[in-house]
């Protein structure tokens, strides 16, 4: 049975639908996050894995209705996107996405390299600057193995900075960001602490830990967590990230969802 989809109230409307999948309503325009909403099973992967997704999307595309733009972390994998995420990128005006995931998705794909920004136009007049956020999917040097990855922040006139972390692994780009935006309001955190033998181990996306960290380091009035259930190569779950979030004395800034 499919989960209910998880309301966040931080502000502006914020809705995780499963995976690294979050509906962001911000200036009057709806966001999408690594679109994937195909059913469970395996997946294959550039790097030779298999992933396996054990539980469906809490809901359709059909019933998440029209978006304006969807940004993408990065295309190679399945747990960022996959079928049905594909197949409802031709039905968005834009995608906003790292310079080679757009040379490979062509169609409605737009290219942001790391602090290069977007202006989309708002329905009351006014625009919403969307800004390309370093992002690394593992340890220094993974980039031959999996590839380019980015992050998003969201910006505008009386409207309050929302950061989306994508597939990042590195504090020491958080603390970059942090430099240049902090404090933000909202920070959507993908977490989940997947690893890889073929690196060690190591982190390719932010454990609890490294979410609260992350968090600090922003300070972030809220955070939203992604990214940390329907994939059986998560090696730590939504408790995890409450676990680290309550040991770090934020627990506060966490919303329940």
């Amino acid at each position: 049975m499919a989960a209910t989809a998880r309301s966040v109230d931080i502000g502006i409307p914020v809705r995780v639908l499963g995976g690294p999948t979050v509906l962001i309503e911000y200036g009057g325009l709806r966001f999408l996050t690594d679109p994937t909403f195909d059913g469970p099973g395996d997946y294959p992967s550039p790097s030779g894995r298999t992933l396996t997704k054990t539980a469906p999307s809490t809901t359709t595309p059909a019933e998440v209705g029209p978006v304006d733009a969807v940004l993408l972390s990065h295309d190679q994998h399945a747990d960022n996107l996959d079928h049905s995420g594909r197949a409802l990128l031709a039905d968005v005006p834009r995608t906003l996405t790292t310079p080679t995931a757009a040379a490979r998705l062509g169609g409605t794909a737009e290219p942001l390299a790391p602090w290069e920004s977007v202006e989309l136009p708002r329905p009351g007049g006014g625009t919403v600057t969307v800004t390309a956020a370093p992002a690394l999917h593992g340890p220094e040097g993974c980039e031959p193995l999996l590839g380019e990855v980015t992050g998003f922040l969201l910006t505008g006139s009386g409207l309050p900075t929302v950061y989306i972390s994508g597939d990042n692994a590195s504090l020491d780009l958080v603390r970059e960001i942090a430099a240049r935006y902090a404090p933000v309001d909202t920070a959507v955190l993908f977490a989940g602490a997947p690893r890889m033998p073929a690196l060690d181990d190591a982190l390719l996306v932010l454990d609890g830990q490294g979410a609260a960290a992350a968090a600090q380091l922003l300070g972030a009035r809220r955070v939203v967590a992604a990214h940390v259930d329907s994939w059986a190569h998560f090696t730590e779950t939504r408790r995890d990230v409450e676990t680290a979030f309550e040991e770090a004395g934020l627990a506060d800034r966490l919303r329940s969802v």
